[in-house]
């Protein structure tokens, strides 16, 4: 196993111009990503701020008593507590069985950051993982792809839930996860793998009552002797330590809804799209409503002088609303603005691992940090990998094809021009000449017709239809028996596009670590994390 460096562009093109260090991004953030100058700069303004350290560290320590623990992760969370440690944050979203590729992605690059920066500065740095429990999009993570006879086939978990809860508070069934999940990990195909791999499956099934538990019992599990420490957005014990800064975001909510739309003006002024969609009345926060078992975003009606949520039928004025941050914050919980507002809060964060959206989107908050005295943390991009499988490897060699160009456009115009090289030309220009004279004679036809019966010209019409309709027929029998005799070298290419831009997509945002572990076994994490990686904006190849 080894890893190649490609220099690809980003999926959008403000993510390019930031891996680029462009004179055009750099002033919507405080500070340049992998710059041991910015790292000491970034050190000494964490210095002078203070943290509720023990309480955070209490908290998750108390909150990962459920899952898989080992020394490191002891480590961690005494790291935590000094004085002098800082963190590597990202976050996803709990998606079922890990979700896509990316989430695993990100929790390699937090980690190796993490170790990376520790060496470099000489100060604890503590590996620590942002589960978004409290967002309520179940349809978002409720479902992971397989590739089911070199078609992308989704499999969605079958249990529904209708309210707009959080997925921290959603329930696992585990008779229906087991028997969805032994299906599923089924039809990846039997290895010498498979059997433990059903086994682990199911232990963390049994240990999993939600589905926020069930993500992380698999992630503690393969990362564990890493340090890694999770914390879950949507549990209400780390919500007890955001009262007073949920209070900040309620009376302050006006000030923070303007500087975003301010800050996002500059940046659609430089061109580039906005990605957190907002208005003027927006409080950024959401409000969870036991009556209607349902989270509810919050707006600030001017003439109402109240917070109010879904047409409404909820309201409150700023007082109520500050007293229930102070009594009952499980209540309340942060959209996207707020959410990393919090997060600096609660964390002396030396580094923010990013995907190219939360790039873009990050560099919307800076007037809103700058209000509350604050700076957006260094954001490093996270490390974008591809799993090179080495049979894949050899289709793409055997095909002379450059991994460059599939990694960004897949094999299509490759497969097409070699489709047209096998094409006998003779028969395509015989099957050409036959419908040029068709429609010629046919032409003719419908004239007489017309001088005929007028009547006529339907049948007439439908008839040459047909004829055209046979013949295309017959053309692409042909077709099908001169692709037929090249079936072996149409498959490789195939291949190469399911395992490396399934349906025109990225690997990482399609197929599931799972379906690696069936192939690779379970020491595959293990192996990719003995790997050095460079946090240097380059796409990252790792050959199996």
């Amino acid at each position: 196993m080894e890893v190649l460096n490609l220099s690809l562009s980003a999926t959008n093109r403000f993510a390019s111009c930031y891996l680029e260090h462009s004179n055009e991004i750099l002033p919507f953030f405080h500070y340049r990503f992998n710059d041991t100058l910015e790292d000491e700069k970034r050190l000494n303004e964490l210095s002078k701020r203070h943290f509720p350290r023990d309480e955070v560290a209490a908290h998750i320590e108390g909150y990962m008593e459920r899952f898989s623990n080992s020394k490191p992760v002891k480590n961690s969370l005494d790291k935590l507590k000094q004085p002098n440690s800082v963190v590597v944050i990202g976050g996803q979203q709990a998606g079922i069985l890990t979700g896509p590729l990316y989430s695993i992605h990100k929790i390699i690059s937090i980690v190796k950051l993490a170790e990376q920066k520790e060496r470099q500065l000489g100060v604890p740095v503590v590996p620590v993982f942002w589960i978004a429990g409290e967002d309520h999009d179940f349809q978002e993570v409720n479902h992971v792809f397989i590739n089911h006879q070199q078609k992308v086939d989704k499999w969605t978990y079958p249990e529904k839930v209708f309210q707009k809860i959080m997925v921290s508070d959603i329930e696992l069934n585990q008779d229906v996860c087991l028997t969805w999940v032994k299906n599923l990990i089924e039809n990846f195909g039997e290895t010498k793998y498979t059997k433990n791999l059903l086994a682990f499956a199911e232990q963390q099934v049994k240990k999993s009552s939600t589905f926020v538990e069930f993500f992380a019992n698999i992630v503690m599990d393969l990362f564990k002797d890493y340090g890694l420490l999770i914390v879950d957005s949507g549990d209400s014990g780390i919500r007890q330590l955001q009262k007073e800064y949920l209070t900040q975001q309620i009376q302050q909510h006006d000030s923070i809804t303007s500087f975003l739309l301010e800050q996002q003006a500059v940046i659609r002024e430089s061109g580039f799209p906005i990605t957190i969609e907002t208005h003027k009345q927006a409080a950024n926060l959401f409000y969870y409503d036991k009556r209607l078992n349902e989270r509810i975003l919050l707006d600030f009606d001017p003439n109402l002088n109240r917070f109010v949520g879904k047409g409404g039928v909820i309201s409150f004025t700023k007082d109520e609303l500050v007293d229930i941050a102070l009594q009952d914050p499980a209540k309340l919980s942060n959209n996207v603005v707020t959410r990393p507002l919090m997060q600096e809060w609660l964390f002396p964060t030396l580094a923010f691992i990013a995907g190219p959206g939360e790039i873009s989107y990050w560099a919307e908050l800076k007037l809103v940090f700058e209000h509350f005295q604050l700076k957006l943390p260094p954001i490093v991009p996270r490390l974008n990998i591809t799993f090179l499988d080495r049979s894949i490897e050899t289709d793409v060699n055997e095909l002379q094809l450059d991994l460059h160009s599939i990694l960004i456009r897949g094999t299509l115009e490759e497969k097409e021009a070699f489709l047209d090289s096998i094409k006998d030309k003779e028969i395509v220009d015989l099957f050409s000449a036959v419908k040029t004279q068709l429609l010629e004679q046919y032409g003719i036809i419908e004239e007489k017709a017309n001088q005929i019966d007028r009547s006529l010209l339907p049948l007439i019409k439908k008839n040459e239809n047909y004829l055209l309709k046979q013949i295309g027929f017959m053309e692409k029998k042909i077709e099908d028996s001169v692709r037929l005799q090249h079936d072996v070298i149409l498959n490789k290419f195939t291949r190469i596009d399911f395992s490396l831009r399934p349906d025109g997509f990225p690997q990482e945002r399609v197929w599931n670590i799972f379906n690696y572990l069936n192939l690779y076994g379970p020491e595959l994490v293990n192996n990719i994390m003995d790997l050095p990686f460079e946090f240097d904006g380059r796409h990252k190849v790792i050959r199996i």
